[in-house]
């Protein structure tokens, strides 16, 4: 049985923490912020509640498979829905993308409403992923990488040259397509010329296995996940920051924290690895991706009937989730925005046709480093610098003997399945208790 720290409580590393525990480890979890979830937890005020972060998700497998692998089944605890319709999208022009999620030949009609021909190249263009998407999920998400024995055909697809943003321009003539498929990229903060081709991945996972969310808000899976570390016995000690690893004779023996240290035969970074000054060095070439500017709105009276997610292109970017809780009569919205912003949301959101300027009762808004700092101190994920920029990324092994990283920074996945995905890799490579 190994001594185990996991440093940050967002869900990468609680899904680290919990599977490890259930493999039989001693397992310490040290979060930041008073609360466990990070991006995973709720943000209430005036009797509305906003999810903090996302508000659906991609691969529910990945989500069932950590419960499961855990201790009881996700049904036990939580109710994973599909989203019939995964987003709308809105355009400058205003024409309107209503992209359902989960089937090839929903995306093909509602995509040929755009226009004739345009669904049979949005689903050709899906499709030249399924190929991508196995390679990746066999040899890269599911598997500890090792470039001595790493496919040629992972090597290549890693080492391509190709931007998404080349690879749009030269499959789509129609703008509104190229904004669809790299919409969730440019939210995340990354530039598509700095994107790889492999990271469009999403509109394939979204056609091939849909959208899901959980009644009430994803919220909840931050609670079942904090429920389910008390169950499998994780200490878990909330306020408190790891300022360092402590390395003797070539292996992590401790981490640091303020007034003292905590023993450890291994340690699981989940944050922000630029944190950690013993790994800051590994990770001097790679950038943070940061979140966007985030609005929650409370509402009530005569509020337009938007789906759960609106994507609204132009300058800025912003995306309306109207998925929030809200006293009878009314509704929590939450806008996210990312570009230039020269004006207050409600004002940007009015000159493209949503006007609730009547209708809000509270607000409350969240600048990026106020998120930061909420989740834990951590942003969330690595910035792509350049197609073969994907094993600039550390983890999940690193070059310090014992110390393993999940979540947001040890993937190149965008969102909670990959997340999960590499908390996966950790219980596999640190294996069950002797």
């Amino acid at each position: 049985m190994a001594r185990v720290v996991v440093v940050g409580g967002g869900f990468g590393g609680m899904a680290a923490a919990a599977r490890l525990a259930k493999l039989g480890h001693d397992v310490t979890l040290l979060e930041r912020s008073p609360h466990l979830g990070g991006a995973l937890s709720s943000v209430e005020q005036d009797g509305f509640t906003w999810d903090a972060g996302p508000t659906s998700t991609l691969l529910p497998a990945v989500v069932r498979d950590l419960f499961r692998k855990s201790g009881r089944p996700l049904e036990r605890e939580l109710e994973l829905q599909p989203l019939e319709l995964v987003r709308e999208h809105r355009f400058a022009d205003d024409t309107v993308l209503r992209l359902p999620g989960g089937s090839r030949a929903a995306q093909l009609a509602a995509v040929d409403e755009l226009g004739p021909g345009l669904g049979e190249q949005w689903v050709e263009h899906v499709a030249s992923y399924g190929d991508t998407w196995e390679l990746l999920r066999r040899e890269w998400f599911e598997r500890p990488y090792d470039a001595d024995v790493a496919p040629r055909e992972l090597t290549a697809l890693l080492d391509r040259r190709e931007s998404l943003h080349k690879r749009l321009r030269r499959t789509f003539r129609d703008e509104r397509l190229r904004l669809v498929a790299g919409h969730r990229l440019v939210m995340d903060g990354h530039t598509l010329r700095d994107v790889p081709v492999l990271a469009g991945v999403d509109v394939y996972l979204e056609q091939r296995f849909g959208a899901w969310t959980v009644p009430g808000g994803l919220a909840a899976l931050g609670s079942a996940m904090a429920a389910r570390l008390a169950q499998r016995g994780v200490t878990v000690q909330t306020g408190t920051t790891a300022t360092d690893l402590v390395v003797r004779e070539g292996r992590v023996t401790a981490v640091e924290v303020a007034g003292g240290s905590l023993d450890a035969d291994l340690v699981v970074v989940a944050i922000d690895p630029r944190a950690l000054p013993a790994l800051a060095s590994y990770v001097s070439r790679t950038m943070p991706a940061f979140p966007p500017v985030v609005t929650h709105l409370g509402l009530e009276g005569d509020v337009p009937d938007l789906p759960h997610e609106v994507v609204v292109h132009g300058e800025p970017l912003m995306v309306v989730r109207t998925g929030g809780r809200a006293p009878e009569g009314g509704a929590a919205w939450t806008v996210l925005t990312r570009g230039r912003i020269y004006e207050d949301v409600l004002v940007a959101l009015t000159r493209r046709g949503i006007d609730v300027r009547a209708q809000v009762v509270t607000r409350v808004d969240r600048t990026p480093r106020d998120l930061v700092e909420a989740w834990g101190g951590s942003p969330h994920g690595m910035l792509w610098q350049g197609p073969r920029s994907a094993r600039t990324r550390l983890g999940p092994r690193t070059p310090i003997p014992g110390v393993l990283t999940a979540g947001a920074h040890a993937t190149t996945g965008s969102g909670l399945p990959f997340a999960g995905l590499s908390a996966a890799l950790v219980a596999e490579i640190v294996g069950r208790a002797h």
